[in-house]
Order: structure tokens, then C-alpha cells, then sequence
């Protein structure tokens, strides 16, 4: 089961409802981009993030439970994962990430338990 991915931890520091559209986001080995759009719904929630020219000024989305931190102070939000972890994950598909299962399926085993994040931060 992925499900879990798509929830913060309760050590994030999250709170529901406070913006994160322009925090920076920061991998495990450095800045990967800023949060572009972000979902704070109860077992769908995300962030996706424009990583500017990193990756050629593609998109990624990162569900949940990747996030390790948010510094509301500093505008940042820390993710488990190293960039070429996060570089490597599926192909963010703007028009499939909120209605298709085996999307939101491959994305979940990939952050989850089958993928390099083990179900657990990097």
C-alpha cells in the first residue's frame, strides 16, 4: 500500500492551510527548486516544484510524506531524498497527477516502500 506517502508526517511541522507556493525546497544534498503548487488535503497531499533550470525547468511532484521539515521563517520546506533520488523519480504529468490511479500509484511506489526512499526519509 502507497497511501501514507500522501500524508505529512506529524514531525513536519505542517500546518494545514498555511501556504507554501514560493518556499524553496531542499533536498538532503542541496536546493532543488521552489514549491510551484501544493496540496495540504487529508491523504492527498503534495508539492509540486518548479526546479528551474537543475532540471531543464521541469516539474516535480513530491508527495508528502518527503517533506522532513518546513521552516516557515526561512520560506523552506526540507525533503528526504538526495537530488538525483528525487531527479530520478517518474516524470511529473501535470494533467494526470490528480485523477489518474496508476499514476498516483506508480508516483506512491516510487517515494514508497518499492522505490529508493524505502517508505521512510532518506
Amino acid at each position: 500500500m502507497t497511501e501514507h506517502v500522501w500524508s505529512y508526517q506529524p514531525t513536519a511541522g505542517h500546518l494545514a492551510g498555511t501556504d507554501l507556493t514560493g518556499y524553496k525546497v531542499e533536498a538532503t544534498d542541496g536546493n532543488i527548486g521552489k514549491v510551484d503548487k501544493h496540496s495540504d488535503e487529508v491523504g492527498d497531499a503534495y508539492l509540486v516544484v518548479d526546479t528551474g533550470v537543475w532540471i531543464f525547468g521541469k516539474e516535480v511532484l513530491l508527495p508528502a510524506s518527503t517533506v522532513v521539515r518546513i521552516d516557515p521563517e526561512d520560506r523552506k520546506v526540507f525533503v528526504a531524498g538526495t537530488k538525483e533520488q528525487i531527479k530520478a523519480a517518474p516524470e511529473f504529468h501535470r494533467d494526470k497527477h490528480l485523477g489518474d490511479a496508476g499514476y498516483r500509484e506508480e508516483l506512491g511506489t516510487y517515494y514508497g516502500t518499492g522505490g529508493p526512499f524505502g517508505g521512510r526519509p532518506a
